[in-house]
């Protein structure tokens, strides 16, 4: 693979798939899941395809469940982009500054986002959603001003296979080792005895402190992906590099299964590769379309939300595009109940299309 350059433009591609991403969280799912159980309310198959929009229950994949794991790939694919531009810039420890500044704004965000101290100190969800991806996404960066691609890449396979090698052989008292159990895992063990305050599925938390080392490989891979986009490769080696190391990656995962079951809510090492490969394949696809081929028609909407992703997720989570629905019209009865899921989008839509038209970009 060859050292990425400082890439001259901004890649659409990179905008475009990461609202593409966010819309799912921000109602797309749940409007798609509704429209499609009233319309077709007997069909096993449309009853199947709705299940796609929902996390499975434990181990397995669903499209949902590539959702949060895709978002913290592009995370790594932007700091490809952005920390080499800052280190030419502004050197080396003020690029180290942002990074570590950005992780601890991502985690308080994350902590007033999930209820802040409302309930006291102990009600306080020290790990979430947002503090994984800050601190995920800083530790990424901060390898990545220490080590070359080669580095890189070692470091991600030795954290994944670390992990599995954590699960697999290090027993959990009055239970054993190699159990990937919900309850009876060490990742959930761990954070039963280690992590404070509240946590998200009772004693354990599917955003905890054993498998935030498994979710900083899954920003490295993202990081290996935008070295490659932005490295001197032509565009159709990009694409097809892309796609070609999506496809292995993820044979990869499944292959891995059976050892290490793919579980999202404690990150195994095959989740990892799953997700990892199938968002190298939307890479790479997005990559084509937009940025080679330059066909951006009917791709605004991603546009507008891709560019404030996070400021939409707080207003999404705080319930202002909610709020604002229900003020416009009353919950009409069955079968067209869909239709707050469908203003509330509407809403969000209209929110971002505002930001973008008036180059309100809220960064953090």
């Amino acid at each position: 693979m060859p050292e990425s350059s400082t890439p001259p433009t901004r890649l659409l591609s990179l905008d475009a798939l990461r609202g593409f991403d966010m819309c799912w969280i921000l109602g797309l799912a749940t409007l798609i899941e509704q429209l499609l159980k009233r319309t077709f309310p007997a069909s096993p198959i449309v009853t199947d395809i709705a299940a796609q929009f929902d996390h499975v229950d434990w181990a397995g994949f669903r499209f949902y469940d590539l959702i949060f794991p895709l978002f913290l790939f592009l995370a790594g694919v932007s700091l490809a982009i952005a920390v080499p531009r800052r280190v030419a810039r502004d050197g080396r420890w003020a690029a180290t500054r942002h990074l570590l500044s950005r992780a601890v704004i991502l985690v308080v965000l994350g902590i007033i986002y999930s209820g802040g101290m409302k309930n006291g100190w102990d009600h306080i969800r020290w790990l979430g959603v947002l503090q994984r991806i800050g601190i995920a996404s800083a530790a990424a960066g901060l390898l990545s001003l220490c080590l070359k691609t080669r580095g890189l890449i070692i470091t991600t396979a030795t954290l994944l296979i670390s992990y599995f090698l954590l699960l697999r052989f290090i027993p959990v008292p009055g239970i054993g080792a190699g159990n990937y159990a919900e309850g009876m895992n060490l990742t959930n063990y761990l954070d039963s005895i280690w992590l404070p305050g509240r946590k998200y599925d009772g004693n354990h938390d599917p955003e905890g402190l054993l498998s935030t080392l498994p979710a900083i490989a899954t920003a490295l891979l993202g990081l290996l992906a935008g070295k490659w986009i932005t490295g001197t490769a032509t565009p159709l080696r990009k694409f097809s590099g892309l796609i070609t190391a999506g496809l292995l990656i993820l044979a990869l995962g499944w292959a891995w299964h059976p050892f290490f079951p793919v579980i999202k809510k404690i990150w195994s090492s095959s989740f990892v590769l799953v997700a990892a490969g199938w968002s190298s394949i939307l890479l790479g696809l997005f990559y084509g379309i937009v940025d080679v081929l330059g066909w951006c028609r009917g791709l605004a909407p991603f546009h507008w939300v891709g560019a404030n992703p996070i400021a939409l997720y707080l207003c999404s989570g705080f319930g202002f595009f909610r709020i604002i629905s229900e003020r416009l019209g009353t919950t009409p009865p069955p079968p067209y109940d869909w239709l707050p899921s469908a203003m509330t989008f509407a809403v969000m839509l209209a929110t971002a299309q505002y930001l973008h038209r008036r180059q309100i970009f809220l960064k953090v």
